[in-house]
């Protein structure tokens, strides 16, 4: 699976705690999935290493190249 140069330099080191692995995971298997109005998609899955928390998962349009991923603390199943 892809990364864009933001999710490389931005995501992964303003956030030290996510892993690539978990982020990848919930793309191939999510609990929800959406597409956003620019054409990219959200992908939601829980991540047992971090307590459970939700985690988003934003790719580009094709579904495969990972673009951005943080805790969202307001998804409800």
């Amino acid at each position: 699976m892809g990364t864009t140069r933001y999710f490389r330099e931005q995501v992964l080191r303003k956030r030290p705690y996510l892993k690539q692995e978990w982020c990848e995971r919930i793309v191939s298997d999510p609990i929800k999935k959406q597409k956003q109005a620019d054409g990219r998609y959200r992908f939601w899955g829980e991540v047992p290493g971090l307590g459970g928390k939700i985690l988003r998962v934003v790719t580009l349009e094709d579904e495969k190249t990972l673009h951005n991923a943080f805790l969202d603390r307001n998804f409800r199943i």
